[in-house]
C-alpha cells in the first residue's frame, strides 16, 4: 500500500500522519508499515532542540494508524469522511531505544481481537530490528454525526 492508498483509507494529513508506506499485510491478523523519521518534522523544533527524539506518543500514534490500517483491509471498506478511529486504550508501552531523525520506523500490529465495534492489538515498533517501543492498543470506530 503507497502512500496514495494511505491517504484514500485514513482522515490523517500532514504534519500527524505518521504512515509512509504498508510493506506486508494479513487480512485479520497483522500488518508490517513503515515510517521514515526525518529532521524536517516540526515535532523536533521542540523536542528536543539539542538532540532530536521522536516522542513515545508519536510512535503509539504512528502504531495505532497502521492498526487502523489494518482493521479497514480487513472490513474491506473505505471509512468515508464521517468516519473516525480512536484510541480507546493503551496498555504496557514501554520505550525501549530512542527513535531519532535519519531512522526509519517499522511498524507493526497483529490484530488480538475485533468484538463490539472494539478492536485489540499487539504492537511493536522497531529500527534495525531493534525494538524501540511495544504496547498493546485498543481502539474504536465512531460515525461523526454533523
Amino acid at each position: 500500500m503507497d502512500i496514495h492508498q494511505i491517504l484514500k483509507k485514513l482522515p490523517h494529513r500532514y504534519p500527524i500522519l505518521l504512515v509512509d508506506r504498508v510493506l506486508e499485510i494479513e487480512l485479520g491478523k497483522r500488518i508490517k508499515a513503515l515510517k521514515n523519521v526525518s529532521i524536517n518534522e516540526p515535532i523536533f523544533q521542540g523536542h528536543f532542540p539539542h538532540r532530536p527524539v521522536m516522542p513515545g506518543v508519536m510512535i503509539l500514534e504512528a502504531l495505532a494508524q497502521a492498526s487502523a490500517l489494518l482493521s479497514f483491509a480487513t472490513m474491506g471498506e473505505d471509512p468515508g469522511e464521517d468516519t473516525v478511529v480512536y484510541f480507546a486504550g493503551i496498555d504496557g508501552a514501554r520505550f525501549k531505544r530512542p527513535v531519532e531523525p535519519g531512522d526509519q520506523l517499522i511498524l507493526e500490529s497483529t490484530l488480538e481481537r475485533a468484538k463490539g465495534g472494539i478492536f485489540k492489538y499487539k504492537a511493536r515498533a522497531t529500527v534495525n530490528g531493534e525494538l524501540a517501543t511495544e504496547a498493546e492498543l485498543m481502539c474504536t470506530m465512531r460515525k461523526i454525526v454533523s
